[in-house]
C-alpha cells in the first residue's frame, strides 16, 4: 500500500515549501518555492555560510547592474536568494521560485526591473529562465507586473493569494500560477470565531481554493493553482487533485507516516459548477472586493509586512556581519 504522500503524487504535482537543500534532496519534490522568511531562516544556518560569503564577494561585480543609491546588503539579499534557488534546481527537476522583495509590492516598474534582475542573476549561473518562477504579491501592482512579465517569457507566481477576485484577476492576466494561502485563511477565522468547528470541508481556506480551482476549469483559465500554507494534513487530503501543492518538509514527513486511502476531492476533468461570474475585472473592482473582503485585505496587508521584516533581519545581519 503506497503511503498518502505517494498517493498524493499521482494526484497533484507535490512542491517543496522550504529553502532546506536537504530536505529537498530528501522528499524529491517537482517544484520548490522560497521565501524572504525562507531565505532568512536559511542564512541563518551554517550549511548557507559558504553561499553567503560567496554573494559577498561579487558584490563589487554587479554592482554597476544597479541604481547609484541601492544598498549592498540588499544587492546581497538578492544574489544569495538567486544563488540558494540554483541550489535547489540541482536538486529538483521543475522550477524554484524566488520572491521580488515585498517592500515594492505596491511599485509595478520596481517589480518589473528587480524580476529581470533575478532572472539575468540566474542564466549567468547556467539556470534557464524556464526553470524560475517569480514571486510576486497579489496586489493590483503585482498582477500588473506579472501581465507584463509573461509577455516577456518570465514566468511568476503570484503570491499571497486571499480571495477569488485576488485568484481571477491573476488569471485574466496570464499569471503561470498564483498561490492561495489555505492556513493564513483559516487562522484568520480562528481567531475571529475560536469556538468554531473548521476541521475538514468546513476549513475556509480549503474552500477558498476549491472555489478558484473550480472556477479555472469551468472556465478554462490555465493558470496553475498551488495551495499553500497548510496547517495540518487535513487541508491537504481536502485539496487532493489540485493542480500543485506546496508542502512543508514536516507535512511531507507526516504524510509520508500515513497509510489510508487518499479520495480524489478535486477533478479538473469535472469541476464544480462555480458560484462566481466570470467577468473581466477593472483596477478600481479589484480594489472594491479586496476592500469588502476583510479577511483577504488584513492577511495580504499583514503577509507583506511580515515578509519584509525578515527581508530587513537579513539586511540588518548581512551589514553588522559582512560590511
Amino acid at each position: 500500500m503506497l503511503n498518502q504522500l505517494e498517493q498524493l503524487r499521482k494526484l497533484t504535482c507535490v512542491v517543496s515549501d522550504t529553502g532546506d537543500i536537504q530536505a529537498i534532496r530528501k522528499f524529491q519534490p517537482l517544484d520548490a518555492t522560497t521565501n524572504p522568511s525562507l531565505v532568512f531562516k536559511a542564512a541563518q544556518q551554517e550549511q548557507y555560510q559558504s553561499l553567503l560569503q560567496a554573494c559577498i564577494q561579487q558584490l563589487a561585480d554587479v554592482k554597476p547592474l544597479y541604481p547609484l543609491e541601492f544598498p549592498d546588503e540588499k544587492i546581497i539579499v538578492e544574489l544569495f536568494s538567486v544563488s540558494l534557488g540554483c541550489e535547489i534546481s540541482k536538486i529538483i527537476q521543475g522550477r524554484v521560485s524566488t520572491e521580488v522583495d515585498a517592500s515594492l509590492s505596491f511599485d509595478t516598474q520596481a517589480m518589473i526591473q528587480t524580476a529581470k534582475r533575478l532572472i539575468e542573476f540566474y542564466q549567468t549561473r547556467g539556470v534557464d529562465s524556464s526553470r524560475v518562477l517569480i514571486k510576486l504579491a497579489s496586489t493590483w501592482e503585482g498582477i500588473e507586473a506579472a501581465k507584463v512579465l509573461e509577455k516577456q517569457n518570465i514566468q511568476c507566481n503570484l503570491t499571497l493569494i486571499f480571495s477569488f477576485h485576488q485568484a481571477l484577476a491573476a488569471a485574466q492576466a496570464n499569471a503561470f500560477l498564483i498561490s492561495p494561502f489555505v492556513g493564513r485563511i483559516l487562522d484568520w477565522h480562528k481567531q475571529q470565531n475560536p469556538e468554531e468547528d473548521f476541521s475538514g470541508n468546513k476549513d475556509p481556506g480549503v474552500h477558498s481554493v476549491k472555489q478558484i480551482f473550480n472556477h479555472f476549469k469551468q472556465h478554462d483559465y490555465k493558470t496553475i493553482v498551488m495551495g499553500a500554507s497548510f496547517r495540518n494534513i487535513e487541508e491537504i487530503q481536502q485539496l487532493a487533485g489540485c493542480d500543485y501543492l506546496t508542502i512543508s518538509p514536516e507535512l511531507m514527513s507526516t504524510l509520508e507516516k500515513n497509510n489510508d486511502l487518499l479520495d480524489i476531492a478535486l477533478n479538473k476533468s469535472e469541476p464544480e459548477k462555480s458560484i462566481f461570474e466570470n467577468t473581466l475585472l477593472s483596477e478600481s473592482e479589484f480594489h472594491w472586493h479586496l476592500n469588502e473582503d476583510e479577511m483577504a485585505s488584513t492577511k495580504l496587508a499583514e503577509g507583506i509586512r511580515n515578509f519584509n521584516k525578515d527581508q530587513l533581519k537579513l539586511e540588518q545581519m548581512i551589514k553588522q556581519k559582512f560590511l
